[in-house]
């Protein structure tokens, strides 16, 4: 600066933590619109906002999806930081040197959720609403760049899963029946019939755990014999709890016979399985089925030819 020339004044230095979440539903993210006193046209934002001092950042952003979309919200065990800063910026009725640091969670709601609508009074948000991503990347939705920013870096979450199966026929050859469970509305392939069978558990023996499982969705207790097959099965889609995830099930199958005379009856309460029945073999191509049945079926002609 030379001599004489005039000292710049300093602006006020403000920083802002904020969390934010992505949350994704198929084709559709989860967005609130600014309020006309912050906006005055459309304007979309991730659903979020600022950190009280001494809150924790995943609780502030479970606070802040529900007072602006009025939804429960679940967030991921990591997170990215966003930051951006703007130099000589208008802020609340003063120039400021002004440095946003944006914490990104990946976030999802249950599959039953009500539509979303905006619960703070006098916010800063207007209204909240399910839009397609299309259009927010296309710019058919206008939005902040932290929208694009946020879904530039978001990756679908990976779940890989091993589950175990088993083929149970009773009756004599020619007339024989096969043990089929019904999946649950809500879980993912809602209504069509399926193995008996379900995920391990951590560290659980696969003989055990399909045992536990047969008696959890047909209350009969299964004897285990020779794996059958190996299926798997990859997929992107919502998960039960509303998670938008790329999925790997791998699938072990295995014959199995149960005490005849028996009638099966869903135990488990509130889990994935919502009917069972013996269904005769000759019927079950007539039924809406997975490919696990498919696949063991497959295997059994093979084996038995």
């Amino acid at each position: 600066m030379s001599p004489g020339s005039p000292r710049r004044r300093r602006l006020p230095q403000v920083q802002r933590v904020a969390a934010y979440a992505v949350i994704l539903r198929e084709d559709r993210i989860l967005l609130s619109r600014l309020s006309d006193t912050l906006a005055k046209s459309p304007l979309w934002t991730l659903p979020g906002g600022g950190l009280d001092h001494g809150e924790d950042p995943r609780a502030a952003v479970v606070r802040e999806v529900y007072e602006e979309t009025g939804l429960e919200v679940s967030v991921g065990e990591t997170a990215w930081v966003l930051s951006a800063y703007r130099a000589n910026t208008w802020r609340r009725g003063r120039n400021v040197d002004a440095h946003a640091l944006r914490i990104v969670y990946d976030g999802w709601v249950p599959l039953d959720s009500p539509e979303p609508k905006t619960v703070e009074v006098d916010g800063s948000t207007a209204e909240a609403a399910w839009l397609p991503v299309a259009d927010v990347l296309s710019g058919v939705v206008p939005t902040l760049p932290l929208v694009l920013e946020a879904l530039e870096q978001h990756r679908i979450a990976r779940v890989q899963r091993v589950a175990t199966y088993a083929l149970i026929l009773r009756g004599p050859a020619g007339a024989e029946e096969m043990l089929l469970t019904r999946i649950a509305p809500h879980a993912v392939h809602g209504g069509k019939w399926h193995l008996p069978g379900g995920g391990l558990d951590f560290q659980e023996d696969p003989r055990a755990g399909l045992v536990r499982e047969v008696y959890e969705e047909t209350g009969l207790a299964v004897t285990l014999g020779d794996p059958l097959e190996v299926h798997d099965i990859a997929l992107t889609g919502v998960a039960p709890s509303g998670r938008l995830e790329e999925f790997h099930g791998i699938h072990l199958i295995f014959v199995g016979t149960v005490a005849s005379g028996e009638d099966p009856r869903v135990v488990e309460v509130g889990g994935t399985t919502d009917a069972v029945a013996w269904v005769p073999l000759a019927s079950v191509t007539d039924l809406v089925v997975t490919g696990t049945v498919t696949t063991a079926l497959a295997a059994y002609t093979r084996r038995t030819a």
